[in-house]
């Protein structure tokens, strides 16, 4: 059994507010959580709302079918009546005609000032939705208790008393099964927050960035536990600085990263292309929104696919990886620095706004299994050196690679321009060809030793195969069940490392299957990426480019009207 919960209204009317401590109640009772929030770009005004889907069983993806609304302005309304179900309810303060679903009027704000302050009400509206759950108070007093213990007593005491009387005056619609399970060793998190953790068990001890949504919540996160670990922030002037800063960072030998968005990322190409042939350890977080431009700056979709893969001019070496889940982001962002720094090169983890928004519960991380594989010499090895060659050819392409300082007689010489094995600057046709080949030689390793390939759900023998690449895994997990539930014989092939394109699993499964490749973008740009690196062509595209993700049940309703018709 699940219960989605919608909470709609103005920016500046506290729906974040509303969401985290409603978040936080249902994840200390012991239910599943997927929250995710759809907001526009504006500090006050527009129409904003978060979704808080609690259920049971694990929960993978949003829904469109809302089970209480709980309407902050009769806009919100307006705008989501048609997704109530029609056994759901509306809460609200005010009376609204014509509706065909419940309305549970609440004199919120009429309350809060009998109470003696009116910037309670919100929380009167969460007492109202915990008697409609049929769910009781004692953990949501504790959770207000210590959310408003900064702010004094007596805020703390009228808001638990705005809470008692919400619960009042409201009756209950629903009659959740109590949940009794161990969530001892569970977290809830969201994919920035993923990321920023990740980056800081991987030991990050610098972080540039100029703040563009949706990635700035990685530098919060890693802001929130700088003066804790000794960690560099840099907030800088725009992105072109950020990536030099990053680079010149790595450069001295510690890790370093950086993050932003599609526009941002534009941006950094050039830069982008220094690492490249700088050999250059570099992690970057590109989080998407839809573009080009501005675009739809606090919407989501993966459009960037191609032009990440493709990015800057030449040709040099580099990884892309494209996180399902927040657990898988924390993990591969660890990766991301490890690999990095052994193949000296750029690794760029591609999210987007679902993902980085979104938040679950989730089983703690294994930090006993974080393993940090440094690339440079140790002092040992670089005492032992007494011609060091930066870009030494070597067989699989990796050269030594040292920090200034830490040869007692040689420079660590890098530079932007094609350089012999010491990085001085060449002209000649054969030192060229001889390093372009070294460069990626590197590739041919890292595809041949490195790759993870795509993760397989389902039966051996199937007639459609759902392909997914990034955070539509989580949708497609909730429509390959719904399928099944039709007594289609359908798997789910997702993939996480995306650039180079790991084959095998899908030359694999391809075979006499029908092929469903879903994604948020116009193109089809990962089924075109497929069949460039494969020649294996799907039959079928499901796309979404409005700026809203994915839910199962609309990738479901696509299936049944556009491929099993």
């Amino acid at each position: 059994m699940n219960v989605n919960i919608v909470i709609g209204g103005e920016a500046g009317q506290g729906l974040k507010t509303l969401s985290n401590i409603l978040s936080k109640t249902f994840f200390k009772m012991g239910y599943h959580i997927y929250s995710s929030k759809d907001y526009m770009s504006r500090v006050r005004g527009g129409h904003n709302f978060m979704s808080i889907r609690i259920g049971t069983e694990e929960l993978t993806g949003p829904s469109t079918e809302e089970d209480v609304l709980l309407a902050l302005n009769k806009e919100t309304i307006d705008r989501h009546k048609e997704n109530v179900t029609t056994d759901g309810v509306i809460l609200y303060d005010g009376e609204v005609e014509d509706l065909e679903q419940d309305l549970i009027s609440i004199s919120a704000k009429e309350i809060a000032k009998e109470i003696g302050n009116t910037k309670v009400a919100n929380t009167v509206f969460v007492g109202a939705l915990l008697k409609i759950l049929d769910l009781e108070l004692d953990v949501t007093e504790k959770i207000l208790k210590d959310y408003f213990a900064e702010k004094g007593e007596e805020i703390a005491e009228v808001n638990a008393e705005a809470l008692k009387q919400g619960y009042q005056a409201a009756t209950s619609q629903f009659s959740l099964p109590q949940v009794d399970r161990d969530k001892s060793e569970e977290m809830m998190i969201n994919g920035n927050q993923a990321v920023g953790l990740g980056a800081v068990m991987a030991g990050v001890q610098f972080y540039s960035a100029y703040p563009m949504t949706p990635s700035t919540g990685i530098m919060n996160y890693i802001a929130s536990k700088e003066n804790e670990l000794g960690i560099v922030l840099e907030q800088a002037e725009d992105e072109i600085a950020a990536i030099n800063m990053a680079i010149g960072a790595s450069y001295s030998g510690i890790r370093a990263m950086t993050g932003t968005s599609g526009g941002g990322f534009s941006l950094m190409n050039e830069g982008l292309g220094l690492a490249g042939i700088t050999e250059t350890p570099l992690v970057i977080a590109e989080v998407q929104r839809p573009g080009p431009a501005t675009g739809l700056p606090t919407r989501t979709g993966q459009g960037d696919l191609s032009f990440v893969i493709n990015a800057s001019q030449g040709e040099f070496p580099l990884m892309v990886m494209a996180p399902r889940t927040a657990e898988d982001a924390f993990y591969q962002t660890v990766r991301a620095f490890n690999l990095a720094e052994n193949y000296q090169i750029p690794v760029i983890i591609l999210s987007d706004t679902f993902l980085a928004d979104s938040k679950k519960n989730i089983t703690e991380f294994d930090l006993d299994s974080i393993e940090i594989k440094s690339g440079y010499l140790t002092d040992e090895e670089a005492a032992q050196i007494d011609d060091y060659k930066r870009y030494k050819l070597t067989e699989d392409g990796i050269s030594p690679l040292a920090y200034p300082g830490q040869l007692e007689d040689d420079v660590v010489l890098i530079d932007s321009d094609e350089h012999d094995e010491y990085g001085h600057i060449i002209e000649d046709s054969e030192t060229r060809v001889k390093m372009v080949e070294k460069r990626d030689k590197k590739l041919e390793k890292l595809t041949a030793e490195e790759l993870t390939e795509p993760e397989y759900f389902g039966p051996e023998e199937i007639d459609h195969l759902l392909i997914s690449w990034g955070s539509t895994y989580g949708p497609l997990l909730e429509t390959k069940k719904l399928l099944e539930e039709d007594d289609v014989k359908v798997g789910l092939l997702s993939f996480s490392d995306v650039w180079p394109l790991p084959t095998e699993k899908l030359e694999e499964l391809a075979e006499d299957t029908e092929l469903i490749v879903v994604e948020n973008n116009y193109t089809a740009q990962f089924a075109k990426l497929i069949r460039m690196e494969t020649g294996i062509k799907a039959q079928h595209n499901i796309l979404k480019y409005d700026g809203r993700p994915f839910t199962g049940a609309e990738i479901y309703n696509r299936i049944q009207e556009e491929v099993i018709k």
